[in-house]
């Protein structure tokens, strides 16, 4: 099994310390973040795209280049690139320059997006939330297939008459994940079009996202794909040592932001007996000591059939030297186990 984190790079406030952390401040520690990550040994690191004010990277490509300099190992990755409100061309070259810096590292995860900031940023309608989609994740893959791309346009993009796309990726093609929140239809467009599937789960209970892994499944087999569907589990949580201590260390800074995104979108505040269920086996929250995340990440493979999983330890703001701590658990202790076990 792989094993890896992903951020968005929240800035602001401390909600323990009460001190600020800049855009500055939070790439500088995340790269010691990555080159930890690298160092002891996980498999990935994603970075995803947002357009707030609370999060630090709007340019996944411009951060992971840096990371693809002081690293030698891990894959490096977006999570997400909102690929609806972004050029797929762009986006490919982007991606591709990062492989070549990193020496074939790099793929690339492309959703649309838990937020609808870059919409009317870059002059998009939502009213086309899912033909944008659709149509330049078809361009994308495009553009990834053939070096000389041959593209008749379409409602959002320009034909393209036999063009050149460089560079070109390392590995002939680069790896392009779809990431999807719970929806039948990205099940089965990742199936039939025989990408990977990256299942974020962040609330409720994981076991109730089986039928539509079963369904990605399904629509591989259907269209011929069943050797190239792979399941990623993307989720919350965090490690330590001391079990307890790590979910004191998560909670505030994890409450802060799930809080936030609730006045928007109109839930009520978290309570803390609503987090501390969450960590229980059936919850959506990976977070305790290192035997107590594995069991739990074990307990769902059978279910889920995933041969990844891809944790958010980094939700609001958390204390650098803590974070660290963390994934240094997570790289030798966790980690191994779950590679042991298959």
């Amino acid at each position: 099994m792989e094993v890896g984190l992903y951020t968005f790079g929240d800035i602001g406030k401390d909600p323990v310390s009460g001190k600020t952390v800049d855009a500055r401040t939070r790439l500088d520690n995340l790269m010691e973040e990555i080159a930890l990550a690298d160092e002891v040994g996980l498999d990935l690191f994603g970075l995803g795209e947002h357009h707030r004010p609370n999060y630090a990277i709007s340019s996944p490509a411009t951060v992971l280049a840096g990371a693809a300099t002081i690293t030698k190992n891990i894959r490096l990755s977006s999570a997400v690139s909102v690929l609806s409100s972004d050029d797929p061309i762009r986006v490919f070259q982007q991606f591709t320059t990062v492989d070549a810096l990193s020496g074939g590292r790099a793929e690339l995860m492309v959703g649309r997006g838990s937020f609808i900031e870059s919409f009317p940023l870059f002059g998009y309608d939502l009213r086309d939330y899912d033909t944008l989609f659709e149509e330049k994740l078809a361009m994308l893959l495009a553009v990834n297939a053939e070096e000389k791309l041959v593209w008749e346009g379409g409602k959002h993009t320009a034909p393209v008459e036999g063009l050149g796309v460089y560079p070109r990726p390392v590995n002939d093609h680069l790896p392009i994940w779809i990431a999807a929140g719970g929806t039948p239809q990205s099940m089965v467009r990742a199936g039939a079009l025989g990408l990977p599937l990256a299942l974020a789960i962040i609330g409720g209970e994981p076991r109730r996202f089986a039928p539509l892994a079963d369904l990605y499944r399904r629509a591989a087999e259907k269209y011929g794909n069943t050797d190239k569907a792979r399941v990623s589990l993307n989720v919350h949580g965090f490690v330590g040592e001391d079990g307890k201590a790590a979910a004191e260390v998560f909670y505030p800074a994890q409450k802060a932001v799930m809080d936030q995104i609730g006045r928007e979108r109109g839930w009520g505040p978290q309570s803390r007996a609503q987090f501390d269920a969450s960590m229980g086996p059936d919850g959506a929250m990976f977070v305790g000591e290192p035997a107590k995340v594995v069991d739990k990440i074990l307990g769902l493979k059978e279910d889920l059939g995933f041969d990844r999983v891809c944790i958010q330890m980094a939700i609001g703001v958390i204390d650098h030297a803590e974070m660290l701590k963390a994934i240094e658990v997570l790289g030798t202790k966790v980690a191994p186990e779950l590679r042991k076990a298959g």
